[in-house]
C-alpha cells in the first residue's frame, strides 16, 4: 500500500521537473533573461553523474516497495528459489506428535492430566518409569528408527505399567499385551519353553509394526491407537459406517467402547505430564542400563550363570523373561541378553567346561513310568526331556534304566500319576478327523501317553481318519 502511493506521488513531480530542466538546459533558456538563466545555473547546476544519482534515488523506491509488495520490476531478473533442505527426523516425528492443541483441550485428556500428575499420580508414574528403564532406551530408538510419534514410547506405561510379565484376564501378555491370536505375523513364538510376546525386542518391533499397519489402513494415529486397542476390524467399521476419520469427533459421538475411548486420552496425558518433566517432578532421569545379546554353545539356567558371574539374578529374568524356567532353549539362534559391564565375566562362566550351568534330576524308569509321566511329575516339557535323551522312545523305556531330566526348581518332583495297565483297552474307537491321542484321553478320562502306549505308537504320532484304536470301555 505505501509503495503504491509514493510510487503515485513521484510519477507526479517527475515530468515537471524534467520539464523545467529541459527547457533551461537543453534549449539554452531561450525567453528567459540572462538573469534568471544565471540563478538557474547557480541552484541547478546538474553534472550527468548528478542526474544519475537523482534518478536512482528516485526510482528506488519503486523497485523497494515492489519488491515489498511482491511485484518486481519487470526489468529485475526472475528470482531463483534455492530448495530448502529436507525436514531433519526430529522434525517429522515433531510433526506427528499426538500432543497438539485439539488433543489437549478434550476432557477426558484434561482429566487424566490431573490424575498423573497429581501427587499419588507422579509417585506411580516415576515408579513405572523405573521399571521402564531397562526397555525404553530401546523402545524410543525403536520409535525414532521408524519416524512414528514419540509418545507411542509410552504406550507400555497404559497396556502393562510396564511390567515385563503382566498377563491380563484375557490372556493378553508382557509389555504390549500380546494376544495368543495376534502373534503370528510378527515371527512371536510361544512353546512350553519359550513365550515370545514376554521378549521386550522382538514384542516391541511386533506392536510397532502393528501400529504402522494401522496407521496406513486408516490414515490417523489416533485411529491407528483405538484399533490396536479394540481391533483393525471393528476401527475399520466405525469409519466406513459414519464416514468419519478424526478420532476426537467419533469419540465425542461415543462410537468407540468405553475402554477405547479413555485408551488415547491416558496416553496423551502420560505423555505430556512427561514431557513436562521439571513442571511435575517426574524422574525422567532414570540410569540406563546398557546390554548387549549373545549367542549359547549350551543351554544355561539363568540362576546358575547369575549365581557364577555374581550378577543379580532378578536382572538376568527382566532382560531374558520370555525363558519361562530360566532356561535357555536348545537353538543356536536364540540370543541371551546380558548386562554389558558384565560381558567378561559371563563370558568366562561360559568358557568353562567343567561348569554345568543347568540343574537335572536323574530318574529311575520304573513299571508303568512314560516320558508323558515324567514331564508331568517333574514339571520339564515333554520335548526337552526328548532333547536331553535322544533315542529314547517311550516303547522303548526299561525298568532301571536312567532318564536324564532338566530342572525347572529346586521342589521336588510331585508323585507321579497313576497310569492305566494296558489290559484295560478292550474297547475300540474310530478315528474322526482331527482327532489326537490327547483329546481322546479326555473323552476317555485316560492318560495320553498310556492311550498312545497301548496301541504302540508314541504320543506325537498322527492318528489317520478311519484308524481303529484301542481304547477303554467306558461304562
Amino acid at each position: 500500500m505505501g509503495g503504491d502511493i509514493l510510487r503515485r506521488e513521484i510519477l507526479t513531480v517527475l515530468p515537471r521537473f524534467l520539464l523545467i530542466f529541459l527547457k533551461n538546459i537543453n534549449h539554452g533558456g531561450h525567453g528567459v533573461s540572462r538573469r534568471k538563466r544565471k540563478k538557474f545555473h547557480e541552484n541547478y547546476v546538474l553534472t550527468s553523474p548528478t542526474l544519475m544519482l537523482i534518478f536512482s534515488f528516485l526510482l528506488a523506491p519503486i523497485a523497494v516497495f515492489g519488491q515489498e509488495e511482491g511485484r518486481p520490476l519487470r526489468t529485475n531478473p526472475p528470482q531463483t528459489i534455492v530448495p530448502s533442505s529436507p525436514p531433519s527426523q526430529t522434525a517429522l516425528r515433531q510433526a506427528n506428535s499426538l500432543i497438539t492443541e485439539t488433543a489437549l483441550e478434550q476432557t477426558l485428556t484434561q482429566h487424566y492430566i490431573a490424575q498423573y500428575s497429581s501427587p499419588n499420580g507422579i509417585k506411580n508414574l516415576n515408579a513405572i518409569l523405573e521399571r521402564a528403564s531397562i526397555y525404553l532406551p530401546f523402545i524410543k530408538d525403536e520409535v525414532a528408527r521408524r519416524n512414528m510419534p514419540e509418545e507411542l514410547a509410552y504406550l507400555p506405561i497404559i497396556e502393562s505399567g510396564f511390567q515385563i510379565t503382566a498377563r491380563s484376564r484375557s490372556g493378553a501378555v508382557g509389555l504390549w499385551q500380546f494376544m495368543m491370536n495376534s502373534i503370528a505375523p510378527f515371527d512371536i513364538r510361544v512353546t512350553d519353553l519359550i513365550d515370545e510376546r514376554l521378549d521386550f525386542i522382538k514384542s516391541t518391533r511386533g506392536a510397532l509394526q502393528k501400529l504402522d499397519e494401522n496407521y496406513r489402513a486408516l490414515g490417523s494415529w489416533e485411529l491407528a491407537l483405538a484399533a490396536y486397542n479394540s481391533g483393525l476390524g471393528a476401527v475399520n467399521r466405525i469409519v466406513r459406517r459414519t464416514e468419519g476419520s478424526d478420532y476426537w469427533e467419533l469419540s465425542k459421538r461415543n462410537q468407540f467402547r468405553q475402554e477405547t475411548a479413555h485408551f488415547v486420552p491416558k496416553l496423551i496425558a502420560a505423555s505430556y505430564v512427561i514431557s513436562q518433566a521439571r513442571r511435575y517432578g517426574v524422574d525422567v532421569w532414570q540410569r540406563k542400563l546398557e546390554w548387549t545379546a549373545i549367542t549359547l554353545q549350551r543351554q544355561i539356567s539363568l540362576d546358575i550363570l547369575a549365581n557364577e558371574a555374581e550378577i543379580p539374578a532378578d536382572l538376568l529374568r527382566r532382560l531374558n523373561a520370555e525363558l519361562l524356567h530360566g532356561i535357555s532353549p536348545i537353538d543356536p539362534n536364540y540370543r541371551l541378553k546380558v548386562p554389558s559391564a558384565q560381558i567378561e565375566r559371563i563370558n568366562e562362566v561360559l568358557d568353562r567346561e567343567d561348569l554345568k550351568l543347568i540343574r537335572y534330576h536323574y530318574h529311575v524308569v520304573r513299571y508303568g513310568d512314560t516320558l508323558w509321566s515324567m514331564s508331568r511329575s517333574y514339571g520339564t516339557p515333554l520335548n526337552m526331556i526328548e532333547q536331553h535323551n535322544p533315542g529314547v522312545a517311550n516303547r522303548h523305556l526299561r525298568i532301571g534304566e536312567t532318564i536324564v531330566i532338566p530342572a525347572f526348581s529346586d521342589a521336588p518332583p510331585t508323585p507321579p500319576p497313576v497310569t492305566e495297565n494296558t489290559a484295560n483297552f478292550r474297547g475300540t474307537h474310530v478315528v474322526q478327523g482331527g482327532e489326537t491321542f490327547w483329546s481322546l484321553s479326555r473323552q476317555y478320562g485316560v492318560d495320553p501317553q498310556s492311550l498312545a502306549e497301548a496301541n504302540g505308537m508314541r504320543l506325537n504320532d498322527i492318528l489317520h481318519e478311519g484308524r481303529a484304536i484301542r481304547v477303554p470301555i467306558l461304562e
